[in-house]
C-alpha cells in the first residue's frame, strides 16, 4: 500500500477520524504509477476498506467494485491480489455476507501461499484467524472450542511470520482471544497484556480495545467480574472511538453479560442500549449507503442511456428518419458479412430524385423536405425488413440488400423497380400542389465486395440511368472482389 494510505489507516486506528477523512481526500484519486492490475486492484480494494470504515459507504463500494474486476483468483500467485481479497473480505463482512468473507479470506491464504511472501500471508492469516474467532463466539457452544483452535492455529503461523510491529499487535490481539477459547487462560492473559502494553506505546486504539476485551473475557471466565466489567468497558469506549462497529457490537455484548452476571441491571441495560445503537448505526449506515448506491446506478443508467441515445442520433437522418451516411457505414459491414456467411450476394441500391432542385425553386424547400419524407416513406413499404435503408446526401438515398430470403437471384433490381414505380405512382398533390411530380433514377449494383466497391458500380449504373432518360432502373455488372481480397 502507498505510504499515505498507510497514514490513513494510522489515523483511524488512534481514533482521529477527521484528520483521516483529511487525508484520505487526497490519496483517494491517486493510484501509484507503474502499478500492474494486481497492484492497482489492491491498493483499490484497500482503499474501499478505508471508505467503508469513514463511513463512505457508496465510495467504499465504487471502489470495491473497481478493484474487484481486476482479481483473477484461480490464477493469481500476486501477494498484492492476496491482499486485495483480504480486503474484499472485509467488507463483504461489513455488508453481512458472512459466508463468502470467510471463503474469500481462505482464498486469499491460498494466494498468499503460492506468492510466498511472509509478511502478506502473515496479514491474511490474522484476517482469517480474527473472523474465525468472531464466527466461534456466534457458534453453538459444543463447536466453538474447535474453531478458536483453527483460529488458534492460523494466528500462531502468522506471528511466526509477521515481522511488521502493526501487524504484529493484530495477531497477538486475534490470537489471545483464540487463546481464551480454547480455554488457555494463563496463555491469553499473557499475549492481551503484551498487546495492550505494545498499543498503549504506539497509539493503536484498535490494538487496545482488542486487548482490553480479550483480558475482560479471561477475567469473567476466571469469575472476577468487577475487573471484567472496567476491562469490557475500557474495550467499548475504544471501538467508539475508533468507529468501528463491528467491535463495538461484539464488546457491548459482552459487557452486557458480564454486568448480568453480576446483577448489575443499570450496567447491563446501559451496555445493551450501546449495541442497539451500535447496530442501528450499522443498519442506517448501510441503507443509507445502498441507498446512495442505487442513486448513483440509476444516474449511471440514465447517462448510458444518453450516450446511446445520443450516438443513434448521430446515426439517423432527422428530416427523414432513415439511418444517415454514419449509420449506414456502421451497419454495412455486419450486414455485408452476414450475407457472405450464408453464401448469398448482396446488392446496393442507389436511388437519386430527378428534377429536386426544381422541387425546391418552385415549391419552396419546406416542400422539398416534405417530399423527402415522402420518398423515405415509400422506400421503407417497398423495402424488406432486413434490409439496410439510409439517406446517403440531399436527395440521394441507398438500399443496401441482404438477400434475406434467397428467393431471386435479381432480387436487386425487383425491388428497385418496385421503389420507381412506387415514387413514379404516388400522389404528390396534398405535398406539392400542381407543380412536377418527382421521379426517381435508380442505379443497381451486386457483387462480393465492400460498400466503397458496390456503391461506385451503382453510381455508373445511375449515371446510366440519367443519361438515358431518368426516371428508370440501370444494373451494373456484379462486382468481383479484387484477387488480392478474395485471397486473404
Amino acid at each position: 500500500m502507498p505510504q499515505q494510505d498507510l497514514e490513513v489507516k494510522a489515523l483511524l486506528n488512534a481514533g482521529r477520524l477527521p484528520e483521516a477523512n483529511t487525508l484520505f481526500d487526497e490519496v483517494v484519486s491517486r493510484v501509484p504509477p507503474g502499478a500492474d492490475r494486481w497492484a492497482r486492484s489492491a491498493v483499490l480494494v484497500n482503499r474501499a476498506k478505508l471508505a467503508w470504515r469513514l463511513g463512505r459507504i457508496p465510495l467504499a463500494l465504487e471502489l470495491a467494485a473497481e478493484g474487484w474486476t481486476d482479481l483473477d483468483a484461480e490464477h493469481a500467485d500476486s501477494p498484492a491480489a492476496a491482499q486485495a481479497m483480504h480486503a474484499l473480505a472485509y467488507l463483504l463482512e461489513g455488508i453481512g455476507n458472512r459466508r463468502a468473507a470467510v471463503d474469500m479470506l481462505r482464498l486469499s491464504v491460498q494466494v498468499a501461499r503460492r506468492a510466498n511472501v511472509p509478511e502478506v500471508l502473515g496479514h491474511c492469516l490474522q484476517g482469517l484467524g480474527g473472523t474465525l474467532n468472531f464466527r466461534a463466539i456466534s457458534s453453538p457452544p459444543e463447536l466453538a472450542p474447535a474453531i478458536f483452535a483453527e483460529a488458534r492455529d492460523y494466528l500462531r503461523e502468522g506471528l511466526e511470520l509477521s515481522h511488521d510491529t502493526q501487524m504484529r499487535r493484530a495477531l497477538l490481539g486475534a490470537y489471545s482471544r483464540s487463546l481464551a477459547g480454547v480455554g488457555e487462560l494463563a496463555e491469553a492473559e499473557e499475549a492481551a497484556l503484551e498487546t495492550l502494553h505494545q498499543a498503549t506505546k504506539a497509539d493503536d486504539k484498535w490494538a487496545q480495545a482488542v486487548a482490553n476485551w480479550v483480558l475482560a473475557v479471561v477475567r469473567r471466565d476466571q469469575d472476577e467480574l468487577t475487573e471484567a466489567r472496567t476491562l469490557a468497558s475500557r474495550a467499548v469506549a475504544a471501538a467508539e472511538a475508533i468507529n468501528d462497529t463491528s467491535l463495538l457490537l461484539r464488546f457491548s455484548l459482552d459487557l452486557a453479560d458480564i454486568c448480568a452476571r453480576m446483577n448489575d441491571p443499570v450496567g447491563e441495560s446501559t451496555a445493551l442500549r450501546c449495541s442497539v445503537a451500535a447496530g442501528r448505526t450499522a443498519t442506517e449506515t448501510l441503507q443509507e449507503g445502498l441507498a446512495q448506491a442505487l442513486e448513483q446506478r440509476r444516474v449511471a443508467v440514465q447517462a448510458q442511456r444518453l450516450a446511446v441515445a445520443a450516438q443513434e442520433a448521430a446515426a439517423r437522418d432527422p428530416l427523414t428518419g432513415l439511418a444517415n451516411r454514419l449509420g449506414l457505414e456502421r451497419a454495412a459491414a455486419g450486414l455485408l458479412e452476414s450475407t457472405a456467411a450464408r453464401g448469398r450476394v448482396p446488392w446496393l441500391v442507389l436511388v437519386d430524385v430527378d428534377w429536386f432542385k426544381g422541387v425546391n425553386d418552385d415549391a419552396g424547400h419546406a416542400a422539398g423536405d416534405a417530399a423527402l419524407r415522402e420518398i423515405a416513406q415509400l422506400l421503407r413499404r417497398e423495402c424488406r425488413a432486413g434490409d439496410l435503408v439510409a439517406r446517403w446526401a440531399g436527395d440521394e438515398f441507398v438500399v443496401l440488400l441482404g438477400d434475406a430470403d434467397g428467393a431471386s437471384h435479381d432480387v436487386g433490381p425487383t425491388v428497385a423497380e418496385r421503389i420507381r414505380a412506387a415514387v413514379d405512382g404516388h400522389d404528390w398533390t396534398m405535398v406539392l400542389g400542381s407543380i412536377r411530380r418527382p421521379t426517381v433514377s435508380i442505379g443497381v449494383a451486386a457483387g462480393p465486395a465492400k460498400l466503397d466497391q458496390l456503391f461506385a458500380a451503382a453510381d455508373m449504373a445511375l449515371y446510366r440511368a440519367k443519361r438515358h432518360g431518368r426516371n428508370r432502373v440501370e444494373v451494373e455488372p456484379t462486382v468481383e472482389l479484387p484477387a488480392t481480397v478474395r485471397n486473404g
